[in-house]
């Protein structure tokens, strides 16, 4: 049982305790994690920023202070270059929404139904440049405005108010409309860590030898479309759209899939 689930259950401690650490600032005064999921002090000593937030907030034409710019370069960096996509799949709070539509969407075996819209995966792309182009246009850091992230971190701390209905909206979504829907084609946020991972060192690596192609990593994978090379070849999983979730290696019976540092020296794979 703990193989099986022993990743997703590490993400959610991880996820929670964010959320602890967030609220326990605004209700007891704790120092350890004050802010948000946009900028945040981290025991009074180092700030951590959202990259895109302040690419926003730079296009909608404010000055930012140099705490902000570096804490924005430490999360770019660290993501860019070791941990990938996995704010999306271990940090981001809104990802436990997600992924209860998901597996509700499993139990009711409503997987395979025809979606009642095509949205393409790249849109969360175009979504993305459109959040800076209306930030210069209106003024304002304009996914901040509406971010479901940030709604679901306010309502937790302060109350939803009309916030749990936007929460409400993104279930709704993944759970009728479209299959990780939110996540794998509309939020422009994973759509930035997306697009500078493709390089981070922390991959899934497949073990072709080991493989037996019994295909179970693709109905357990949210982002199925990158898992191309499995039982075809060994290799790492480097698509930038890996969320680094870890389910894919929980389901696999075959001991073929595994977290590794990827050597790019030795292996180059175009998924």
């Amino acid at each position: 049982m703990w193989a099986r689930n022993k990743y997703i259950v590490l993400r959610r401690i991880v996820q929670l305790s964010f959320l602890a650490l967030f609220a326990a600032a605004n209700l007891w005064g704790w120092k350890v994690l004050i802010g948000n999921y946009s900028t945040a002090l981290v025991m009074e000593t180092v700030y951590l920023s959202d990259p895109y937030m302040v690419l926003q907030t730079l296009a909608a034409g404010f000055i930012l202070s140099a705490d902000a710019l570096i804490g924005a370069l430490i999360i770019l960096v660290f993501y860019a270059l070791l941990a990938g996509r996995s704010f999306c799949s271990w940090v981001c709070p809104l990802n436990m929404v997600t992924d209860l539509a998901f597996w509700m969407r499993k139990k009711l075996s409503w997987r395979k139904k025809e979606n009642i819209m095509l949205l393409g995966r790249n849109a969360r792309y175009w979504i993305l440049v459109l959040g800076l182009l209306l930030s210069a246009i209106l003024g304002v850091a304009a996914f901040e405005m509406i971010s479901p992230i940030g709604m679901m971190h306010r309502g937790v701390i302060f109350g939803f108010g009309m916030g749990w209905a936007v929460i409400l909206m993104v279930f709704l979504f993944d759970l009728f409309v479209l299959e990780n829907g939110w996540c794998g084609h509309l939020c422009p946020l994973g759509a930035f860590y997306s697009g500078i991972s493709r390089f981070a060192l922390i991959k899934v690596k497949h073990k072709a030898e080991n493989c037996s192609n019994c295909n179970k990593c693709f109905p357990a994978c949210h982002e199925p479309q990158v898992l191309g090379i499995i039982g075809k070849q060994s290799g790492y999983i480097t698509s930038g759209a890996c969320s680094s979730c870890g389910r894919c290696i929980e389901v696999c019976e075959d001991n073929a899939l595994k977290f590794s540092i990827n050597n790019y020296k030795k292996h180059r794979r175009e998924l």
